[in-house]
């Protein structure tokens, strides 16, 4: 696995379903049920208001030793100390953000459907590549439809860990876990549910993990 990144649940925010008044806390009881990775994932808020919220987040996450990834933003990832940055199609490149936020720093990329796109991925420096979506799904019902074969294409063609997203539930992520996924990326399974930690830990029993205690 790169560096930072561990098996298991990969836990996307999302502030249209957490208020900023319990984001931290929240997130935190994620942690708590067993997240190895967050993600920062917000699309309507101003930027000093981003930044306060990815500040916070840097902080709790460090001190539980989990990585806090930015979705879409290398400015902010660098701003607030993030581990690193989760880029789309569309935004800055692999080696512009690998240049902004150094040789350490954990650096993801949306590989959709295709495994072409994760090869070069893999060969232009990136930490984890991630396909989907597999399953029908709330945040975004129009994405790219992947299937759990093209896991197993990936697993022989690259060497990265790889990331699954799109409808995960502890029922269906087995299936994707089976096919050659590593880790498990949810919004609303987590984030939407009036237990979050106890929904974390639904997923996080998929892989034998339980609660996480601060370092």
């Amino acid at each position: 696995m790169a560096t930072g990144i561990r098996r298991g649940l990969y836990a996307i925010t999302d502030t249209a379903l957490l208020a900023d008044g319990v984001l931290v806390e929240r997130v935190e009881q994620a942690i708590r049920g067993g997240a190895t990775v967050i993600q920062y994932r917000d699309k309507q808020l101003s930027p000093a208001q981003r930044q306060h919220q990815a500040a916070a987040l840097a902080t709790v996450c460090g001190n539980y030793g989990v990585p806090l990834i930015v979705n879409d933003d290398v400015a902010l990832a660098a701003a607030v100390g993030a581990a690193g940055v989760h880029l789309g199609e569309h935004d800055t490149g692999l080696l512009a953000a690998r240049r902004e936020l150094g040789p350490d720093a954990i650096i993801g990329v949306s590989c959709y459907n295709r495994v072409d796109l994760a090869r070069q991925a893999a060969d232009c420096g990136a930490d984890y590549v991630a396909f989907g979506r597999f399953f029908p799904s709330s945040t975004k019902p129009a994405a790219i439809q992947a299937t759990p074969a093209l896991l197993a294409d990936a697993r022989q063609a690259i060497d990265l860990p790889i990331v699954t997203i799109g409808g995960i539930t502890p029922e269906n992520g087995r299936e994707l876990l089976s096919a050659g996924a590593d880790l498990l990326a949810v919004i609303h399974g987590v984030f939407g549910q009036p237990d979050v930690e106890a929904a974390a830990r639904r997923y996080a029993a998929l892989f034998g993990s339980g609660e996480v205690d601060p370092e």
